[in-house]
């Protein structure tokens, strides 16, 4: 299974310790992690393999958006910081958008994503 993981910047530190947390969970499934460019350095700079796309601004967040309209990526995970204003906001809808439309889950903040991650350790 394909999980993306996208952070804000004042949110990557918050979804790094959610990784930490879910480590076990995330390396003993089959799970495979995709990433934009500085949230996914920062997960490799923990031990985590993850395949980088393009930083969110630069293009990030709509490849993330085509993989999961190809069926690829199944979830994301998307460390949203409400109290920052973003100059990619269109891209950020967009995935969202690409998410509702495909029936794929998103999380956007640590709470709703342990649950998923939940949800999966309960189907194996």
């Amino acid at each position: 299974m394909e999980i993306a993981i996208i952070a804000h910047d004042g949110k990557k530190q918050e979804l790094v310790e959610f990784l930490i947390k879910n480590k076990v969970l995330l390396t003993s499934q089959n799970i495979s992690l995709i990433a934009t460019g500085t949230t996914g350095g920062k997960a490799e700079a923990e031990g985590f393999k993850v395949r980088r796309m393009l930083s969110g601004p630069l293009g990030g967040d709509a490849q993330i958006a085509g993989r999961v309209g190809e069926g690829k990526t199944k979830m994301v995970l998307f460390f949203k910081d409400p109290l920052s204003s973003h100059p990619h906001e269109a891209d950020i809808n967009m995935l969202i958008r690409v998410c509702d439309v495909h029936n794929v889950p998103l999380a956007t903040n640590a709470a709703t994503a342990q649950l998923l991650l939940n949800a999966i350790a309960l189907q194996s």
